[in-house]
């Protein structure tokens, strides 16, 4: 359907089928605050998502996590390029020619699809409710194959013509590329060197699908790494590990991650080489990160394009070269979805009553979850409430908390156990008396008394030691 208004394709796209994991996810990140469809009171936009207040911290989490752990070490800097960038970059990067996937038409509902990627994907035809599109293709009711670029265009100034052409950029890497000299000559770093950049990019992707697995606007945490022809199998190795490793210590279990390595047929057209690192959704394994040898392909293009000379000059050797490009490309939002998928938990759980219900927890690795803990007063008397909220003050000044005084304290801890929080506080009868309050791990429900003036050594060592 097309809004009457702005003219702008809501629904027109294929609905995808549904998967009873992904459904309980999608709902309990809407209700709880993860992510919401964007515009929805506008009916929508397919593609694209709003992150809540738990999504946003989430996020910013993994993204910190993943800076730290590239920014925090001598040989990498930081960088953030405008997502507007020269027309000539995607020319040289080969965007404008090769940026294209194969579309096609359904005749009978006007839905468009990626013609290599209909499996899975519904018809868009109301009188065909519930038919799949390989039979409309089966049927011949698709059009031939006509190749789409995916980069959002604009234009630059007051009148929309040829020569104000730009592009919303589909790709974080080029702006570390055409920066390289820019930052080695200013941060005085010697090859081997890496640019960290975490950004926005943009695909105008003919099939958005699996929330938000494939969407038309996301967040990249790129490194590209940049080396001496000749020592760029030992450095691909190198930050190929690094990388699988950074996910295991975030929590991902490691029987739901596997490299899938590019065969030579399957290359990019810039890669000697190419890993992914896969991560087992409910509907089947997907990237969530690649690890690429670029060589000097990316340098070299930007010299011809340019006409500027992009090599580096080792005065140890008293050499010039031009460096290979080690790319460690995460996608933030599709590892926010792995995290959040690897969390998701439903078991049984015992009540006050002696009998048991499933509760359903997100066992988020503490540095990741949104809340690092809740504080409940036991009942709204006896000062408890004056004592929680004290405890709220002090510890905001060092972790993210909530407070929480309505209902069972029961229902209190399942609350939290839904959005991932790994202590609960509660102040009790005898907080008065000893200044001690109980404290509850999210994930053994194991729950012991801590002093007061003890909680922000306790939370630290069990988020940082975690």
């Amino acid at each position: 359907m097309t809004d009457k208004k702005s003219g702008q394709k809501t629904k027109a796209e294929p609905r995808q089928s549904g998967n009873p994991v992904m459904d309980k996810i999608v709902s309990l990140c809407k209700r709880r605050g993860f992510i919401f469809p964007s515009s929805e009171i506008y009916g929508g936009l397919n593609g694209c998502w709003d992150y809540g207040p738990l999504g946003v911290d989430l996020l910013k989490n993994i993204k910190d996590q993943w800076w730290n752990a590239m920014t925090f070490r001598e040989d990498v800097e930081g960088l953030d390029a405008s997502i507007l960038m020269h027309p000539r970059v995607w020319e040289a990067s080969g965007h404008v020619e090769n940026f294209t996937d194969p579309m096609v038409d359904c005749k009978e509902c006007k839905a468009r699809f990626r013609a290599d990627q209909i499996t899975g994907l519904a018809c868009g035809s109301r009188a065909y409710k519930g038919r799949m599109a390989e039979k409309c293709q089966a049927e011949g009711k698709f059009t031939a194959p006509r190749r789409f670029n995916l980069m959002f265009k604009t234009f630059l100034g007051p009148v929309e013509e040829s020569g104000s052409v730009v592009y919303l950029r589909p790709e974080t890497a080029q702006g570390i590329f055409v920066n390289f000299l820019n930052v080695q000559v200013s941060s005085r770093q010697k090859v081997p060197f890496g640019i960290a950049q975490i950004g926005k990019a943009f695909r105008n992707e003919i099939n958005t699908k699996n929330f938000l697995f494939r969407t038309r606007e996301f967040e990249q945490m790129e490194m590209q790494f940049f080396v001496q022809p000749g020592q760029d199998e030992q450095w691909f190795g190198y930050w190929k590990e690094q990388r699988m490793e950074w996910f295991h210590a975030l929590g991902l279990r490691k029987e739901k991650l596997r490299y899938h390595r590019h065969e030579a047929d399957s290359l990019a057209h810039y890669a000697k080489d190419a890993f992914d690192i896969e991560y087992e959704f409910p509907f089947g394994w997907g990237e969530i990160e690649g690890i690429h040898n670029r060589t000097d392909f990316d340098l070299s293009r930007h010299e011809e394009f340019s006409g500027k000379t992009l090599t580096y000059y080792d005065d140890a050797n008293k050499n010039r070269f031009r460096p290979y490009i080690i790319e460690t490309s995460a996608g933030a939002s599709r590892s926010f979805m792995a995290f959040l998928i690897d969390a998701y938990h439903e078991e049984e759980a015992p009540t006050a009553d002696g009998k048991t219900e499933t509760r359903t927890v997100m066992k988020f690795h503490p540095r990741l979850a949104p809340i690092k803990a809740a504080i409940f007063p036991l009942v709204n008397r006896d000062g408890m409430p004056e004592i929680a909220r004290g405890i709220v003050t002090e510890l905001r000044s060092h972790f993210r908390v909530f407070y929480d005084e309505g209902g069972a304290v029961g229902r209190r801890y399942r609350r939290q156990d839904e959005i991932g929080t790994p202590f609960c506080i509660t102040v009790d009868s005898q907080t008065a008396a000893d200044r001690t309050v109980t404290v509850r791990e999210r994930d053994s429900m194991h729950q012991e008394r801590v002093a007061i003036e003890g909680l922000v050594h306790y939370l630290r060592k069990g988020i940082e030691g975690a």
